[in-house]
């Protein structure tokens, strides 16, 4: 990459969204902790300072040298970056009568390229509980709103790059205008080209990986899943037959899924080896109910049959992943990375047993970014539009110990579930689907007979990125068509509800 923006990361929890509209607007950008150090690398275009849960008067404050910054480069702060910056040129800042929280209307006060074609009273949105009360000598106000009176500013003079604060946080979705006014600072103040396209990523990513891996064999664990299937993709471009992929059954896949991920990849030319180990899942997974020793069972037992595929190939040298950009992220928080609610749903723990250099194409992007790729790659919508799967598969929707029959259940009912979503067209509409079956058995009626069988769960959910979800508003009639479906369809199952938890408080998945 030869031109980027970089975002100093203050702890807020908006930080992804700055990332997320600036790479909307084809321009490269890396978050990083406030404190780690970085060059100023020839294609550095500008910073950008986020927000921070802090308050700049705190002892312990995080703080930055921005005047070093403006010597070199263009720097926008966004609330927390915009105190701090006023602070440390001379400015007021100091706890507001009330906390500035939700939406305001900014009134424009005088005319600058960051507010190009920003209309007067534009909805933005506000997020502190301090604020500027003064503006340092040789600053500008360029907009306040009716309750606070600095909402953006810029540093005055030519001996220093452009210097800009807003007090509100463009980057989220009710600033209306939030994303014009960061593609301002892109383009107009950084001099951003805006050429970071799908197309540019591939062409730049496949030299690298030539680049990094020569001649050498790489061995990947593929799961049918978007990334990694992009990621392998990228490795073929580079390195052709020299990329082993490895697709296991384990036993809770959905229905016909093996076969048919298999065929894909065939299409795709890609050289992968499948292997059926459900048995020796279903074995490991006897009479465990415990969530979190599921996921252990089935990922040391996944360790265990990708080592043993491995060592029948010589030569191998690096082992390729899907790892994402929201992955490395976390684990570079500016609180260090997050507690843990679960293990990890993919393949960890791979690296450490295997000792082998990492390639990982994806790091650097976000979800939606992995599907533009795919889609520029020429991977079937199929298998780039598919909704996130979890590692453990079904082991996580059987609530309770797991069975080969209650995994036959269960498939059959997701298939349906899924099938009727696609052929009504809402299968587009929601980010996440599954069906879950409960570890509960009621009475029901089924002509003449009295039955007592399983109860299903249908959960359908709608996020950007999965880190917040709401339940997806499926229509009446859909519900009551496939509750039928299923009942009428599977024998084992006579009761079907509809989850209609958020995220937060409770999770996608049930387990």
């Amino acid at each position: 990459m030869t031109e980027k923006i970089l975002i100093l990361d203050f702890g807020s929890q908006f930080t992804q969204l700055i990332a997320r509209a600036v790479r909307e607007a084809n321009v490269y950008c890396e978050i990083i902790p406030f404190n780690k150090p970085f060059e100023f690398e020839p294609g550095l275009k500008g910073i950008i300072l986020s927000g921070s849960p802090f308050s700049v008067n705190e002892n312990n404050a995080p703080d930055v040298d921005v005047q070093a910054f403006i010597s070199k480069v263009p720097v926008l702060g966004i609330c927390y970056g915009a105190q701090l910056t006023a602070k440390r040129f001379g400015g007021l800042v100091a706890k507001s009568n009330k906390r500035e929280y939700g939406r305001a209307i900014l009134q424009l006060k005088k005319e600058d390229v960051l507010l190009k074609d920003v209309s007067q009273q534009s909805h933005v949105w506000m997020s502190h509980s301090d604020t500027i009360k003064e503006l340092p000598e040789g600053f500008e106000l360029l907009a306040d709103t009716e309750s606070i009176p600095v909402a953006a500013f810029k540093k005055n003079g030519t001996e220093t790059k452009p210097l800009y604060g807003v007090q509100f946080h463009p980057e989220v979705y009710h600033s209306k205008e939030g994303k014009k006014i960061l593609n301002n600072f892109l383009l107009h103040i950084c001099g951003c080209t805006q050429d970071w396209t799908p197309a540019h990523f591939i062409t730049y990513t496949v030299a690298a990986l030539k680049k990094q891996i020569g001649d050498r064999k790489v061995i990947m664990a593929l799961s049918g899943g978007v990334d990694s299937t992009v990621a392998a993709t990228l490795i073929h471009r580079a390195i052709g037959k020299n990329l082993f992929g490895i697709f296991v059954d384990n036993g809770v896949l959905r229905k016909n899924e093996f076969g048919a991920v298999l065929e894909m990849y065939a299409q795709l030319g890609l050289n992968v080896t499948g292997i059926d180990a459900k048995q020796r899942f279903y074995t490991a997974l006897a009479d465990k109910s415990d969530p979190e020793a599921k996921r252990k069972a089935i990922g040391s037992l996944f360790i265990d049959v990708f080592q043993e595929e491995s060592k029948k190939i010589e030569g191998v040298g690096l082992l390729g992943q899907g790892t994402i950009y929201p992955d490395v992220i976390e684990s570079l928080s500016v609180h260090g990375p997050s507690a843990t609610i679960k293990s990890h749903h993919n393949v960890g723990g791979l690296p450490d047993h295997l000792h082998l250099e990492l390639v990982e194409p994806l790091r650097s992007l976000f979800k939606d970014e992995v599907r533009k790729v795919g889609r520029e790659l020429g991977i079937p919508a199929e298998m780039i539009d598919r909704h996130p799967f979890p590692g453990p598969g079904l082991a996580i929707r059987i609530l309770g110990e797991i069975t080969e029959e209650k995994v036959q259940l269960l498939q059959e009912a997701d298939h349906l579930y899924t099938k009727m979503l696609k052929d009504t067209g809402l299968y587009a509409t929601v980010w996440q689907a599954g069906a879950i079956l409960l570890p509960v058995k009621s009475v029901g009626v089924m002509g003449d007979e009295r039955t007592y069988e399983f109860t299903v769960a249908l959960r359908a959910v709608t996020s950007v990125d999965g880190m917040t979800a709401d339940w997806a508003h499926l229509p009446y009639e859909f519900l009551a068509n496939i509750s039928n479906e299923i009942i009428n369809n599977v024998r084992g199952i006579n009761r079907v509800v509809y989850d209609i938890s958020s995220k937060p408080p409770a999770t996608i998945e049930w387990e």
